[in-house]
């Protein structure tokens, strides 16, 4: 991702969310025709008989398919991959690039000798697929600054919709800067949106009750394709994506860096409610996953999958699903709206769904948090 948001820090990070945050409005994400597309072809890819099939695989062709037309105008279409060979070979090289990165983080120095030259190779195959696109946005800016005549097929593109990369192209012309930045919001926007997907229809599978109170609420759509106003005003399926994120928060743990000396104010002495002291450069970790689970906020059934606990809870900080304060996650709506919508059109097709993984979750942490077994269920089409 090279100098991209999620690689720097101080000036150059604040530069980069000034520049990023602001194509992250709701104006630029409740367009839900862009989350239809992928939508339907991903239930489309649904075994229509009953059959057992992991999910994991699709959400996470879904959302990288979501996350390019967002970002370039064009999706990589991975989920139809014989019609792009280019896009599927992006979403292998993806796949490669983003386990090897999580194994090279767990084993620190040593992780950069694990599958290097696939490693290097699927980097230097999604750097350019992604410059392939970031030149044809340069060349469209610069020719619209300048007065010449564009491209028409990029100025149609550009009018009927927002894209991503041409918008940031009015605010920056580098290269490698606009280029880092989408690489860091397409790691980001693909894996944690495939992951709580994921996460979701493993617990729906397992837990009929909410399967039943979840679909009700969208039923009463009456088979209209949910707008983002729909979607904001359905409180049970915000109660699901909230639990869901409490119980299995897609960055399970966090770690910050003190740049100066510093106290937490509290945390410490025999009852830790006296401050704790923070030289500079210490690390401080944190366990999201525990503060989720903390029975003294969030009650004695924290352990349980009770969607209905959001109608009246508030945490507060207690709740960092997305982090907080300064550095929170900028693409939160994104990926929530993008769960939301998928979730919603995929109840509307299907009335049953049943589990056909015998096993208990297995924690496997890579870039996200997921379950090592996959998703693997199976779904009841709606009969008309």
């Amino acid at each position: 991702m090279g100098r991209g948001i999620f690689g720097v820090d101080g000036s150059e990070w604040e530069h980069a969310r000034a520049l990023l945050r602001p194509n992250f409005s709701r104006t630029q994400i409740n367009n839900t025709e862009l989350y239809e597309n992928h939508a339907a072809e991903l239930i489309r890819q649904i075994p229509q008989d009953g059959s057992t099939i992991d999910l994991c695989p699709l959400f996470l062709k879904g959302t990288l398919d979501t996350t390019t037309e967002f970002l370039f105008g064009e999706s990589a279409h991975s989920l139809r991959e014989e019609r792009s060979s280019a896009g599927a070979e992006f979403a292998k090289a993806f796949d490669i690039a983003g386990y090897v990165a999580a194994i090279r983080f767990r084993f620190g120095f040593l992780g950069k000798f694990y599958r290097r030259n696939e490693y290097i190779k699927s980097i230097q195959f999604i750097r350019a697929y992604t410059e392939r696109f970031v030149q044809q946005t340069i060349d469209y800016r610069v020719a619209a600054n300048s007065g010449r005549e564009v491209d028409q097929d990029i100025k149609r593109l550009t009018e009927s919709r927002y894209v991503f990369s041409y918008e940031l192209s009015k605010q920056t012309l580098d290269k490698t800067n606009i280029s880092d930045q989408l690489l860091s919001i397409m790691f980001a926007g693909r894996d944690t949106t495939a992951s709580l997907l994921s996460i979701v229809f493993f617990i729906l599978a397992r837990e009929p009750d909410v399967w039943t109170k979840l679909r009700k609420e969208v039923l009463a759509l009456d088979g209209r394709k949910p707008s983002f106003d729909d979607l904001k005003s359905m409180s049970y399926l915000t109660w699901v994506l909230n639990e869901t994120l409490r119980m299995y928060p897609l960055v399970p743990f966090n770690i910050r860096q003190a740049n100066r000396d510093t106290y937490i104010p509290v945390g410490g002495g025999p009852d830790g409610k006296s401050p704790v002291h923070i030289p500079k450069g210490h690390e401080i970790i944190f366990s999201v996953y525990t503060m989720h689970r903390n029975a003294e906020i969030y009650g004695s059934d924290a352990d349980e999958f009770r969607p209905e606990r959001w109608e009246n809870i508030r945490p507060g900080w207690a709740y960092l699903p997305f982090s907080g304060g300064p550095r929170i996650c900028i693409g939160q709506q994104f990926a929530l709206t993008e769960a939301g919508y998928t979730i919603t059109r995929i109840m509307q097709n299907f009335e049953k769904i049943e589990t056909r993984d015998p096993d208990p979750w297995t924690e496997d942490l890579r870039s996200t948090l997921s379950n090592a077994n996959g998703t693997k269920v199976a779904l009841t089409p709606v009969q008309n």
